[in-house]
């Protein structure tokens, strides 16, 4: 087999993100594009010759073809050994498990997490290092600078490889290893959880449904819940990952999961449910009649790790991204551990897993992780709260209103503006910017500003820096309004606008939080000026 040298010349946005390189399919369809970025990866790793890459994707629209292409590359580029999961498959979290149990020099993700997948829709590529995490700024800033001097790409000439079949083949040098894209998960999941315990509550009269959303987590979940545990089949729904997501949105939140929100909120309601996303590292947890926001179930979560084999013996301290609400601090320092606020990104938690100065994490986007692994973890989240529920023998929403009256509640809601012009975004963020030096010590929302900033962060571990993450007013009352532009979409911009409010009193904290942030929420449309610049009177997604 020969190695082909081609030419190529740079592409101008090949910068990889917090979640690596995302563009429509059809962007990454036209060679050279994806063939130039996964060279630039490999002339960024130096040392990577003959070490092992771990390789899969949520299965959406091109994951296949893709696989292929990458195969091929990496036998050029001198790799010694690709894992890929069966049928090119792999969740987000099956990958940093597989990295770390298999002490890979990293893997390469495909996936464009909770985006639309489909030939008109969206694709991704991320690289994760051998801690199994996202790569951090160093290394995709070296991805980034490998892709603007790129002059040709080196590939094996060679015929695709059977990835539907395990077992070990040659490609050239290398070897490729097609294993079962669940089995090391699900046995780590056995590890972590008592499966005993769990086994017996959802072989019982409580009621569970998990709506995979057409997307990777399907087969993970029927083999841990239907299987493992017992649970009764039809458990699991919409289990089968299909590359277009069976025309949905898999982002699980209360507008994309309605179907099974609608479920959790009707007459005949299961006692429990959760949906997952396109990747695997997302979750979303209901009760009968209740939804738990983000941020609140990594305060339970917190609170509760020790219902939990894997963290009985309790926490070295919590992490949140810096938009995430505060409950997790209040739990933190009743437990007398640190928390920890850092930028949007869970690679910015790697270095507080990796010194051991963190045992959970989490963000307001519906992801939360411990240090099983170095990504968010769907599952695991599902699995958590599982747990707490079979200690305690409480349903969600009991679980979460004794959290509150303890330690009060954090009213929260995120109002995003997606598909905004980036020009507009920009500018938006720009004049809000320009007007922080001038709001501490105004009164705005009935509430006095006691600081306007835009949020940096220096890495206790390692002393780097990250500036503008982000827009926050903070107020004399605990109170919190967060601007910020995200970064994980694939055309123009989404605003982010995040409003909190603490409420000890146990006989305030059971309203609706539109209600209660109703001032907050007015106050962060108005300075924005969204509906004069946008025409937009109501957000697209609130959660």
């Amino acid at each position: 087999m020969k190695v082909l040298h081609i030419p190529t010349q740079p592409f101008p946005d090949q910068r990889p993100g917090t979640s690596g390189l995302r563009k429509k399919v059809r962007v990454f369809q036209q060679t050279p594009y994806l063939h130039n970025f996964i060279q630039a990866i490999c002339n960024a790793l130096p040392g990577h010759e003959g070490q092992t890459l771990v390789l899969g994707g949520d299965g959406r629209y091109f994951n296949r073809e893709a696989v292929q292409i990458i195969l091929k590359m990496a036998a050029a580029n001198g790799w010694g050994r690709v894992i890929v999961g069966r049928g090119g498959l792999f969740s987000t979290p099956a990958v940093s498990t597989v990295i770390r149990a298999r002490h890979a020099f990293g893997g390469i993700i495909l996936s464009a997490s909770h985006n639309p997948g489909g030939p008109e829709h969206d694709f991704g590529v991320k690289y994760n290092i051998g801690n199994g995490g996202p790569a951090p700024e160093s290394v995709t800033e070296a991805i980034w600078a490998a892709s603007k001097v790129l002059s040709a790409y080196q590939i094996l000439d060679a015929a695709d490889i059977d990835i539907d079949h395990e077992g070990e083949t040659p490609l050239g040098a290398m070897t490729v290893e097609v294993s079962n894209p669940v089995s090391e998960y699900a046995a780590l999941m056995e590890r972590l959880f008592d499966f005993n315990a769990l086994a017996r509550l959802l072989q019982g009269p409580f009621r569970m449904r998990f709506d995979a959303l057409h997307a990777i987590t399907g087969p993970y979940a029927h083999e841990i819940f239907e299987k493992r545990l017992g649970a009764p089949m039809g458990t699991v729904v919409n289990g089968t990952p299909l590359p277009d997501f069976g025309g949905g949105h898999p982002d699980p939140n209360l507008v994309y999961a309605k179907a099974l929100a609608d479920e959790l909120f009707s007459a005949d309601a299961p006692d429990f449910g959760a949906a997952s996303d396109g990747d695997g590292d997302r979750n979303m947890i209901l009760g009968k009649g209740f939804f738990v926001t983000p941020s609140d179930s990594l305060a339970v979560l917190a609170a509760q790790a020790t219902c939990i084999p894997a963290y009985g013996g309790g926490l070295q301290g919590i992490a949140r991204s810096m938009p995430t609400s505060q409950a997790a601090d209040v739990v933190a320092k009743a437990l007398g551990i640190p928390c920890f606020e850092t930028p949007t990104g869970w690679k910015f938690f790697g270095n507080l897993l990796d010194a051991g100065r963190i045992t959970l994490c989490g963000e307001e986007s519906f992801g939360t992780g411990s240090n099983h692994i170095r990504e968010k973890d769907g599952l695991w989240a599902v699995l958590a709260w599982l747990s707490i529920i079979a200690h305690h023998g409480q349903g969600v929403a009991e679980i979460v209103r004794a959290h509150w009256a303890r330690y009060g509640r954090h009213y929260y809601t995120r109002h995003d503006y997606e598909e905004l012009s980036a020009e507009v975004g920009a500018q938006m963020m720009h004049a809000l910017a320009a007007q922080l030096p001038i709001l501490a010590g105004q009164t705005l929302a009935g509430r006095t500003v006691d600081s306007a900033d835009d949020f940096a962060y220096t890495d206790p571990v390692d002393g780097s820096q990250s500036l503008h993450q982000g827009l926050r007013l903070r107020f004399s009352d605990g109170s919190r309004l967060i601007f910020r532009l995200s970064g994980t979409g694939t055309e123009g911009a989404t605003l982010r606008i995040y409003h909190e409010h603490y409420e000890a009193d146990p006989a305030r904290q059971q309203q609706d939080p539109q209600r209660p942030l109703r001032d907050l929420i007015a106050l962060g449309r108005g300075l924005t000026r969204m509906e004069a610049l946008t025409g937009r009177k109501a957000p697209t997604v609130i959660t």
